[in-house]
């Protein structure tokens, strides 16, 4: 079908804002889709499902909704109406009953990843050299000066709460698996996409191609807006 009616909304993960998502927001715009960065507080999971529902109130129309790492969690613990289908980049699904540590603890950790610790505010904050190391090896320098400089924490009550029964069970998904991924191994990636029973695109990314591959997240955003029915 055409995508004039479709809207894109686009989620991100932790150490992230809307703006990690701005390559992808110009491509979808040349195939006519119009996308709106839904903003996280990250604060809580269920905080976060609030906020992107604030997000999806204001859409008119279907809408594909997308969500990056972290945002996994989120984008499936929605019950918006206007969500047609569903588009995981590098992303998380837990299952009913699991939590987000559930699923990114699952396999083990690659030498690269960064050990990660709250502060004393209970707050997650990705050590600097991270960004190149393992969130998004594949960016240009000036890439992860931005990335490195806008990174908001998330909280450990994001990644603890158990989720209740997910929208990947009741609506169409694709999963883009980011073959070099770093902070989430794609053996993972394999596993949660495989249970969704999700419509699996590979490609040899980092854990952050919303920013290093943002043709390849756009390929897929697109094949999922082309898939629901016209109305």
């Amino acid at each position: 079908m055409e995508t004039d009616n479709v809207s894109a909304v686009l989620v991100h993960g932790a150490w992230a804002d809307g703006s990690s998502w701005s390559k992808v927001i110009e491509r979808l715009k040349e195939h006519g889709i119009r996308a709106v960065a839904a903003p996280l507080p990250l604060t809580s999971l269920q905080e976060d499902v609030a906020a992107l529902d604030r997000t999806l109130e204001r859409i008119d129309g279907p809408v594909v909704l997308a969500g990056h790492a972290y945002a996994g969690a989120v984008i499936s613990s929605t019950r918006a109406e206007n969500v047609e289908a569903l588009v995981y980049v590098a992303a998380l699904a837990p299952d009913e009953g699991e939590t987000v540590g559930d699923v990114f603890y699952r396999g083990e950790a690659h030498p690269q990843a960064p050990k990660l610790a709250p502060d004393r505010h209970g707050l997650i904050w990705l050590p600097e050299e991270a960004f190149a190391d393992a969130f998004a090896p594949q960016a240009a320098p000036h890439e992860l000066a931005v990335l490195g400089a806008v990174q908001r924490p998330i909280s450990v009550s994001c990644i603890g709460e158990p989720v209740g029964r997910p929208l990947w069970k009741d609506r169409p998904s694709w999963f883009l698996i980011a073959g070099q991924d770093r902070m989430i191994s794609s053996d993972t990636q394999h596993f949660m996409a495989q249970r969704m029973n999700a419509r699996v695109h590979s490609y040899p990314a980092d854990h952050t191609p919303i920013v290093t591959s943002p043709d390849t997240v756009t390929k897929v955003i697109v094949e999922a807006a082309r898939s629901i029915p016209a109305r």
